[in-house]
């Protein structure tokens, strides 16, 4: 199959499911809830659009300094004595990472939504040839796996936290 078909069946593939996808969410009660579906749709769909942008180094993505602090050192316990210090570095981790596994949580997912969202990566990623090679030359790939990194090191200081949190028998939430 020709690369150019390819592209082609994916573009139908991705507009023939968005509708669907898009349908089965539930928009959120207010325009502003930021943990709402279509907030989550509006995001995944401007990371998907901007990506190209970003492998030729005209964008680049914030590394917020909580996750820089976590990269520099994951299990340190400098300035945080207090319960509530601890709950509130994790609370901060929250917001950048998202909310962090509970017990008994059924895990969920919108297969048509990934299937969208999948198409719309491949078209999109599919805009710039030698892709891999362009994004070594200006800098994407080496961010991205810094920004990986950075989000790894902000999961084990949040996990390393809960744990400091409830050894300690801390009443606190967060």
């Amino acid at each position: 199959m020709s690369r150019k078909l390819f592209v082609m069946i994916g573009a139908v593939v991705a507009l023939a499911i968005s509708p669907t996808a898009y349908a089965q969410m539930k928009p959120p009660t207010t325009p502003d809830e930021p943990g709402g579906r279509w907030g989550e749709a509006k995001k995944k769909a401007v990371d998907i659009g901007s990506q190209p942008a970003r492998d030729v180094g005209m964008s680049k993505r914030d590394i917020p300094p909580i996750l820089e602090k976590a990269f520099d050192n994951p299990y340190s316990l400098q300035g945080l004595k207090t319960c509530k210090a601890i709950a509130g570095e994790i609370t901060q981790l929250n917001a950048v990472l998202g909310p962090d596994y509970t017990i008994g949580n059924e895990y969920t997912e919108n297969r048509a939504g990934k299937l969208a969202e999948a198409g719309g990566k491949t078209i999109i990623n599919s805009i710039i040839p030698f892709r891999g090679l362009v994004r070594e030359m200006t800098g994407a790939a080496p961010a991205d796996r810094h920004m990986n990194a950075v989000v790894d090191a902000g999961l084990a200081r949040r996990g390393f936290l809960r744990g400091v949190h409830l050894r300690q028998g801390c009443k606190t939430r967060f």
